[in-house]
């Protein structure tokens, strides 16, 4: 229930008393799901942490947050230095803002997996965080604000359809009411109960609970309570502590013991082949055998002969054909097979020897993986995955995106960094309104400048990603340079085309100087 209404509600109005007279002094990333946002009321900072992750989306509130020198990147500069006026939470919804001075707001949608941080002036939306989510670009602010018939009268006409009724519920409160027999009660003892439940959620009070092994957040007592409290700050901070810290403990044990799972179904599956190969080969001796028939035989067998039919000693006397090889002699050819069956022999050896090690790393990794199923703290756990000689799986650097970045008027200007890397901006990383330029006719870096919503391109702001363009292309030395440009819409890559090839209409044509820095 941490992105519960219920909840939000009570941590909007300790945030509202918190921090009256500060403002918003920075607001960065360095993770991909995770936007921090510094208030400072001259005397203190205040930090709030919003980790959107698909797989778990939760607010927290550091007491200090010390910001990575490289992978940061600084978003929203619209809001930075804004005072804070007050905080809107939006009735029956999992969503507030931070409402600030020239009619600006940072809104926080707190809505599971698709949790997103948005930035709205004068009601519009103009930015958003997680960009890939472009449905909220068209989030109507006022139209947040949900209500809810809270009478008995209907209660009785939704009683069969409770869940869409209280939607502000959520399945915690459902399966609250279900563990305490919701079902099986008259319509009377379900609306008592029902009165009860809103009269708990509207406490400030705060558990943390243990169900099933998993950490759970909520308003509403239960058994295995392992957390208690009464301020939301407090509250949300443990559970975000808590919860990443099993989350992270049990995605590193998953991705150990898959790694020594597979290490042991290789082995295993290598013994299996291995010990049905020693088996053909020991019940296989017919070279020795035809070595032997060969030798006993050499008067009968004449050189030159492409095969022979011999009775067969070792098998009552059947007759048996051998294949020859005609340019040797009898002798050499039962030579050739005697080095053949000594070959199947030091293959046989090999292989009970292979078979022997592999039995004792099967043995090994079973070990390791009972050692490491039985952990239950981080450090012992980290010191037996030392022990197996395994490496956890790490989370891998986010790799630079492929654009330089400026800044102009409070528009954002991306520069591509190479030919292929052209192609992934344009392609992968663009909107339809965005604007795209480019040199005419000579190589060159896309340049982006992106959309905002509501607004269309100040002139000024052109002129200087087409300065930039100019600049990242073959004529940076020129005096003048003609730079087309066009809403992304109208460009498109045909299929063979080479990298950042691409075929444009509905262009216009500026010309600027080559210039990397703005003019002043």
């Amino acid at each position: 229930m941490h992105n519960n209404y219920y909840f939000l509600r009570q941590l909007s109005a300790q945030l509202n008393s918190t921090l009256q007279g500060y403002s918003i002094v920075s607001c960065f990333s360095q993770n991909k799901d995770e936007l921090v946002i510094e208030l400072n009321n001259t005397q203190n900072s205040f930090f709030i942490k919003a980790s959107l992750a698909p797989a778990f989306s939760c607010l927290s509130f550091p007491e200090n947050f010390s910001r990575a020198r490289k992978n940061s990147i600084d978003l929203f500069p619209d809001v930075v230095l804004k005072k804070l006026i007050g905080i809107r939470q939006f009735e029956n919804e999992r969503s507030f803002a931070l409402q600030l001075e020239d009619n600006l707001q940072l809104i926080f949608k707190m809505h599971g997996n698709r949790a997103n941080v948005l930035v709205a002036e004068n009601d519009v939306i103009t930015g958003i965080f997680r960009n890939h989510q472009k449905a909220d670009l068209e989030t109507e602010i006022n139209s947040l604000d949900r209500t809810i018939d809270w009478s008995k009268e209907a209660f009785i006409t939704n009683e069969h359809a409770l869940a869409q009724h209280y939607f502000t519920f959520g399945k915690e409160v459902a399966n609250y009411l279900k563990e305490k027999g919701f079902d099986q009660l008259s319509t009377d003892q379900k609306w008592n109960l029902i009165q009860d439940t809103i009269h708990q959620l509207h406490q400030s009070q705060f558990y943390l609970i243990d169900k099933n092994g998993k950490l759970i957040f909520s308003l509403l007592p239960s058994e295995k309570i392992t957390g208690h409290y009464s301020e939301p700050i407090r509250a949300i901070n443990e559970f975000f502590h808590r919860y990443t810290t099993s989350f992270y403990f049990a995605s590193e044990k998953n991705g150990a013991l898959k790694q020594l799972q597979d290490q042991l179904n290789a082995s295993l599956h290598y013994i299996s082949k291995s010990k049905i190969k020693l088996d053909e080969i020991e019940n296989d001796q017919h070279y020795q055998a035809w070595g032997d028939l060969i030798m006993a035989n050499m008067h009968a067998i004449k050189t030159g002969a492409e095969k022979v039919i011999i009775e067969d000693f070792y098998h009552e006397n059947k007759p048996l054909e051998i294949k020859l090889k005609r340019e040797l002699s009898p002798q050499k050819n039962a030579e050739v097979f005697y080095r053949k069956s000594k070959n199947q022999q030091i293959e046989t050896d090999k292989l009970k020897e292979a078979i022997a090690k592999k039995e004792k790393e099967v043995a090994r990794l079973k070990k390791s993986i009972a050692e490491i199923e039985a952990t239950e703290g981080l450090k012992e756990f980290r010191k037996k995955v030392g022990d197996a000689g395994i490496v956890t799986p790490r989370e891998k650097e986010t790799p630079p995106p492929p654009y330089h970045e400026f800044e102009f008027r409070g528009y954002k200007i991306w520069v591509g960094r190479n030919a292929e890397k052209n192609d992934e901006l344009t392609l992968k990383y663009t909107f339809k309104e965005d604007l795209w330029l480019h040199t005419k006719d000579v190589p060159g870096s896309h340049v982006i400048i992106k959309h905002q919503a509501g607004k269309k391109f100040p002139k000024e702001v052109i002129e200087r990603a087409a300065e930039l363009a100019a600049y990242n292309s073959k004529r940076r030395t020129e005096t003048l340079c003609a730079v087309i440009y066009t809403p992304k819409k109208f460009v498109r890559k045909r299929k063979g085309d080479p990298a950042g090839a691409m075929v444009v209409e509905k262009e216009e044509v500026i010309l600027v100087e080559p210039r990397l820095e703005a003019r002043s």
